[in-house]
């Protein structure tokens, strides 16, 4: 699958590029990693996230985030 393939708000990864990065489609040549808008090629290959993958990885962002809160 392409970046041109996804949906606007479709959550993915780019294959060979770290499990931890997932981007979001914001536009037709944009994602965002980190609320930061990054531009992207249409044919960039990616893998789009199922939900069961989009809820892990919020559980994970959560988590991060209590330890952070602890650590302060």
């Amino acid at each position: 699958m392409t970046f041109q393939q996804l949906s606007t708000g479709d959550y993915f990864r780019i294959p060979g590029i770290s499990s931890g990065y997932v981007y979001r489609k914001s536009s037709d040549s944009h994602c965002s990693l980190n609320g930061t808008l990054q531009p992207i090629r249409a044919y960039t290959p990616v893998k789009r996230l199922t939900a069961s993958e989009i809820r892990e990885y919020f559980a994970v962002q959560q988590l991060e985030l209590r330890k952070l809160k602890k650590a302060v």
